[in-house]
């Protein structure tokens, strides 16, 4: 009887942490419209603002983000300098994505661990990476499943999954709109 009991904790065990990983799958978007262009989206500055979501969907910091964005031979390099209403964060943040072929790019970014590894699909764009995340006093090694999603010519939301040990711990929302030169 023991025996049965363990095993059933841990079948629980697995349906639990199976039920907190979020995976979309960038293939349901290949032929949806707008298409999403990286590179023609961030050829002007752009305006962000955003909100984290702690696992209790509780807002923990609320947020602007302006971006300026430059083109240094085939590197798209993005500025961003973060404001924070709540909470805080990165005051800045200097992205540098390659573009590998039609669908693939690969980003760095100082604060991030080895490369980011980005994929077109259609009107969304998936960007993955790691980061020594701090909060507060402490450092959190963390995954970004980051989705970017064309909402026209001019406006993008994107929904990053903040994730340790594949279970999701954050949310972050975000609002891009293009701006006027």
């Amino acid at each position: 009887m023991a025996k049965v009991t363990q095993w059933w904790m841990v079948l629980v065990g697995v349906f639990m942490l199976t039920g907190c990983a979020r995976s979309l799958e960038g293939e349901q978007y290949q032929n949806q419209q707008p298409v999403f262009s990286l590179n023609d989206f961030f050829s002007v500055p752009v305006k962000a603002w955003g909100i984290v979501q702690d696992r209790s969907g509780n807002v923990i910091q609320r947020f602007t983000v302006d971006i300026m964005p430059s083109q240094q031979g085939n590197v798209l390099v993005l500025d961003e300098s973060f404001t924070y209403q709540l909470g805080s964060g990165p005051a800045s943040r200097t992205w540098r994505i390659t573009k590998i072929n039609d669908a693939t790019f690969r980003g760095e970014a100082d604060d991030i661990t080895g490369f980011a590894t980005g994929t077109s699909y259609g009107n969304a764009f998936n960007f993955n990476y790691s980061m020594d995340l701090p909060v507060g006093d402490d450092t959190y090694a963390v995954t970004f499943d980051d989705w970017f999603f064309s909402m026209g010519e001019d406006a993008m939301m994107n929904r990053s999954y903040i994730k340790k040990f594949g279970i999701e711990m954050a949310e972050v929302t975000i609002f891009m709109q293009r701006q006027p030169r």
